[in-house]
């Protein structure tokens, strides 16, 4: 891990990612992510390799604490888009979970890096440049079909959660994370989707009733478990249109602390 105050060192630039051509395992060691302290302060970076890694010998047995997001696009029927993500995954492969989920980085043109100023006021445009990079990336959505200002910042959560249910309870992975929840709400007939085979397997379309049988059986990371059980099917999906013109269930003070699943 480099630690940097000035949170402008990194391995990857504007001029080199693109995602085009890159196997999980280059993406792993090339992707630079934003390393934080308890407080969501950018205190450096690693590589998204380094983060992931639980290693019981070492002081990293719950990886590197860094930033992400988690995206759920919703159509204009209220149903939320799933994703599988890909068996070659090397974190959390085969399992569903939200529309897209992943990491703002270090060194990208539109920048991805954002204060605590940002959080405050609710605009947090590093984190949706990085979804709208993602969305493309992972699912083939072009970025003027998610235009930026209309996804919706609700909150964040620190959890942390190592890799048992696909890689056992030894697992050498795992997530710890400080996750940036969006909102978005797109027309589908006007959304076009073409899945990247090494990112996802299968995508579909939910809606809430759905959704709460569905996740009753099989896979699901714990991210989206967290996220949907706490705020999504009790509060925000209730009334999208609220959630997503107001700032009635925004909370830009409080990192929502969560234990791991059980597992």
């Amino acid at each position: 891990m480099t630690t940097n105050n000035n949170s402008t060192t990194n391995t990857t630039t504007a001029a080199t990612w693109t995602g085009s051509g890159l196997t999980q395992s280059d993406l792993m060691t090339k992707d630079t992510v934003l390393v934080l302290d308890e407080a969501d302060n950018v205190i450096g970076s690693a590589s998204k390799k380094e983060s992931h890694v639980f290693d019981a010998t070492t002081n990293t047995q719950r990886g590197i604490l860094h930033r992400a997001f988690s995206v759920f696009l919703f159509n204009e029927r209220g149903e939320l888009l799933l994703q599988q993500r890909a068996a070659s995954k090397i974190t959390f492969p085969n399992v569903w979970t939200n529309t897209c989920c992943s990491h703002p980085l270090h060194g990208l043109e539109p920048g991805e890096v954002d204060g605590p100023q940002d959080v405050q006021d609710g605009s947090v445009m590093g984190v949706k440049h990085a979804a709208v990079r993602k969305l493309w990336h992972e699912l083939g959505i072009p970025a003027e079909q998610v235009p930026i200002e209309k996804f919706k910042f609700l909150t964040r959560l620190h959890y942390w959660a190592a890799d048992t249910v696909t890689h056992g309870k030894e697992s050498p992975w795992g997530e710890h994370e400080i996750d940036y929840v969006l909102f978005i709400q797109v027309e589908q007939s006007k959304l076009t989707i073409n899945p990247h085979p090494d990112e996802v397997d299968a995508i579909k379309w939910v809606s809430k009733e759905q959704l709460i049988e569905e996740m009753k059986v099989g896979l699901w990371s714990p991210w989206f478990r967290l996220i949907v059980n706490k705020w999504v099917i009790p509060v925000w999906w209730n009334d999208l249109k609220m959630t997503l013109e107001t700032d009635v269930h925004c909370d830009y003070e409080n990192i929502h602390r969560f234990d791991p699943p059980e597992e």
